[in-house]
């Protein structure tokens, strides 16, 4: 439950705090007076969004902070699976900067907002006259259907098998998509990849090709001066060779008398060796080397074809074609898989909607089974409350499996003898509306084990004997739940365990929002107030001892 709540620095709110009874807290205080204030410093705290325009003094930054008593609640494991200390003393703070970053802590530990409204959920619900509304609404209907039934593990294995669905469903389809894509492009693809394939070029093969064209169209001339090398080298009269060996044999006799002329013999051996070898390597060359117009025309043909196909596609060499050629076979090669793929994408897919239409099937029985004790239950709360001839049904429509079942609900209600139920919207009043969603509150407060509610002018359309019956349904309520009831009915102003007034402080020149605690005679005056206006008579103030039973 929650324990303190402290604002700064909030809209017209430049510090207010309070600390309400376990029980009922009812709240009070002019129109304008600053308790829709409240109840948005509330909402940052259940991980709602913000803006700088909500500081009260644009160069500080503002605080909502809430401290809650939670060791009745075993919301342990929420907090460890959020990676979060947990304390029987939760604290979950907000902050704003004037610079207009937000930040979210609990128990100290920064939060995202996805966490702070996971948690804050589970701690608190504020009802306000916009949920009031949406009471018409087939999504909330459907909502309080489930609550009520309370077949939270239903439910979860029906979101594990859409989930599932929908990740199979979409496989499928784009499966299916790139099917198409595929089959369309198959020919053209097959086509390209035919035409690289009958080419049949290796790796590397570019570069060879271009080195022996360039020889062949010039193998005359390189024949002819290899073989005059030959004969300069090794044939003639005085070719080098010979002239080298001479060389060699002069030195021989000298090489021994000094080390520079052993060397100098020695180098030139070397030279001749040296020599000796290149002339067997041009032999070599020379007799290898054939004019063949023939292989030279073949291998620019073949080149004609390589530099086509790399133009063609738009490439720079022999390798990014092989590349092409490898993705064009993996394209062939999953176009023939295809079939396969997509039957068991589709099977898959077909056994996801069973076991989603199983899931769905289970979730629908229960809701049906609570139909008729939910309209029991708001028809047997209505009646005190001046409603005495209720009729509500619950009209059922199996649909479509969506996000949150295959069923659309929609509550008809009747609220006088005689007249058939209608959906609420086309029927229901402002105060018809209001009383039906107290007692939407009341059946689920029943059902769930939430620390703290908090309802906001929910008696809207109420007034007499018909307010006294609310507030005495609040009391019950607030035996089991705190509950804090901002109100303007004297008859719930009443009822609280503590009263709390807010009120606007003009006196300074910037206009603040402030709350305090009554006491009983502070309390006897409000409520008088209440009845009779600003300046309450003795019968009213008389009235509002009565009420309070003082």
């Amino acid at each position: 439950m929650l324990t303190r709540l402290t604002i700064q620095n909030y809209a017209l709110i430049r510090r207010l705090e309070m600390t309400p009874s376990e029980r009922l807290t009812v709240i009070t205080g002019e129109t304008g007076a600053g308790k829709s204030i409240m109840l948005g410093a509330i909402g940052l705290l259940l991980g709602h969004r913000a803006d700088t325009k909500v500081l009260w003094d644009e160069s500080s930054k503002c605080i909502a902070e809430a401290q809650f008593d939670i060791s009745a609640y075993h919301l342990k494991e929420l907090f460890e699976n959020h990676d979060l200390d947990y304390s029987d003393q939760a604290v979950l703070r907000r902050e704003i900067s004037a610079g207009g970053k937000s930040r979210a802590f609990i128990n100290d530990t920064p939060v995202t907002l996805d966490v702070m409204r996971s948690v804050g959920s589970r701690l608190m619900d504020v009802h306000s006259q916009h949920e009031t509304l949406e009471l018409g609404s087939h999504r909330f209907q459907l909502q309080l259907v489930d609550s009520y039934a309370s077949h939270t593990p239903l439910l979860s294995s029906y979101h594990q098998s859409w989930a599932s669905f929908t990740e199979a469903r979409n496989q499928y389809q784009q499966l299916q998509a790139e099917a198409d894509r595929l089959k369309t492009e198959y020919d053209f693809i097959r086509y390209q990849l035919d035409e690289i394939q009958k080419a049949g070029f290796q790796p590397g093969e570019q570069e060879k090709l271009e080195s022996d064209l360039k020889v062949g169209e010039h193998a005359e001339d390189i024949k002819t001066r290899l073989t005059e090398m030959i004969r300069l080298v090794g044939e003639s009269e005085n070719s080098a060779q010979s002239l080298l060996s001479q060389a060699v044999n002069l030195m021989q006799p000298v090489r021994e008398f000094s080390p520079a002329l052993s060397e100098l013999a020695s180098r030139l051996d070397q030279v001749r060796v040296e020599l000796k070898d290149i002339l067997r390597e041009v032999e070599h060359e020379e007799s290898h080397l054939d004019i063949d117009p023939a292989a030279n025309r073949r291998m620019q043909e073949r080149l004609d074809i390589l530099y086509g196909l790399l133009q063609k596609h738009r490439l720079a060499d022999i390798g990014a074609l092989l590349a092409l050629q490898e993705r064009l076979e993996q394209q062939v090669q999953k176009t023939v898989n295809l079939d396969d793929n997509l039957k068991a994408a589709q099977e898959r897919h077909e056994e996801s909607l069973r076991n989603l239409k199983a899931a769905a099937g289970k979730l629908t029985a229960s809701r049906k089974k609570s139909f008729e004790p939910i309209c029991k239950a708001l028809t047997g709360l209505l009646k005190p409350l001046g409603i005495p001839q209720a009729v509500l049904q619950i009209a059922h429509q199996e649909v479509e499996p969506g996000p949150q079942g295959a069923d659309q609900v929609e509550i008809l209600f009747s609220a006088n003898k005689g007249i058939s139920p209608r959906p609420l919207e086309s029927v229901a009043s402002g105060g018809e509306f209001s009383r039906l969603m107290f007692c939407v509150k009341y059946v689920l407060a029943e059902k769930s084990a939430l620390p703290t509610l908090v309802l906001d002018e929910i008696d809207t359309g109420v007034s007499g004997e018909i307010a006294i019956q609310l507030g005495n349904m609040m009391q019950k309520m607030a035996r089991n739940h705190q509950l804090v009831a901002i109100t303007h009915l004297p008859q719930i102003a009443a009822k609280g365990d503590s009263h709390f007034l807010v009120f606007k402080d003009s006196s300074s020149q910037k206009a603040t929002t402030d709350i305090r605690e009554l006491g009983e005679p502070e309390r006897v005056e409000e409520i008088a107030k209440m009845i009779g206006g600003a300046s309450p008579s003795a019968l009213a103030k008389e009235n509002a001892r009565e009420l309070l039973g003082v």
